[in-house]
Parts: C-alpha cells; structure tokens; sequence
C-alpha cells in the first residue's frame, strides 16, 4: 500500500464520526490467489487487501454526518483500489454501474448465464446482475 493510501487511512481514521463507525482491511492471499482468474465470479485475484468503510450510528440526527464520512472516506482510498469491490461489502443501493464494476470482465458472462437460468430476474434481491 502506498504511502499516500496510508496517511488517508490515517487521516479518516482519526475522524471516526462514532463508537459505532469502523474500517476493517481484509488480507487477500492463500487459496484465493491460487485460484485462475476465469474460473470464479470474482474479478480481483489479484487484489491484496479489501476494505470495508462502515459508518454508523444509532442516532438518525447523525445520518447525513456518517453518511459524509464514509463517501469521502472512499472517494480519497478509491484511486488506490483496483477499481471493483467485494459484492458482499457492497450496500444494496449502489447501483448497476458498481456491480458491473464490481464483477469487471466477468459481467457479460454472469449477465449470459443470468439470462439462461434466471430470466424472469427471480433471484433479485442482491447486488443483481440483470438479465441480458
């Protein structure tokens, strides 16, 4: 991690709006490198670590606050990612232009096999890949 990325981390862990917000990093190794990078749905193999930014709160007068927080959290780490996410750290409103980059050269495979055994959209409620 570069040291720029570093000092980010550190500036918007020092500004934690509550008790309740956190960042974790996840190490990426072991079995998921070993994997090809074809052979999964996952995109990011090659990936080293995956954060998650979770700003909460138990006081609704804190929501617009935390909900600040964790969005410029992101868009000041985001140039240092590869781009995607993990689509089970994903919140369900982040749109299909996330989960088409969350899945990167993968989607279009998804999207065909979503359309063979899933037209009807049936299996909805998650980071939905649309049937094409």
């Amino acid at each position: 991690m570069p040291d720029e990325a570093i000092a980010l981390h550190e500036k918007y862990g020092r500004r934690l709006p509550s008790v309740q917000s956190t960042v974790h990093l996840y190490p990426i190794d072991g079995a998921a490198g070993r994997v090809g990078p074809d052979d999964t749905a996952w995109a990011y193999r090659h990936a080293t670590l995956s954060e998650v930014i979770l700003g909460a709160d138990s006081n609704p007068a804190q929501d617009a606050t935390i909900t600040s927080w964790a969005k410029d959290y992101w868009l000041a780490v985001h140039p240092y990612s590869c781009g995607g996410a993990y689509v089970n750290f994903m919140m369900d409103d982040e749109g299909q232009d996330r989960v088409r980059s969350t899945y990167g050269s993968h989607y279009t495979r998804l999207a065909a096999a979503k359309r063979l055994y899933d037209p009807d959209n049936v299996f909805r409620v998650n980071q939905n890949i649309r049937p094409r």
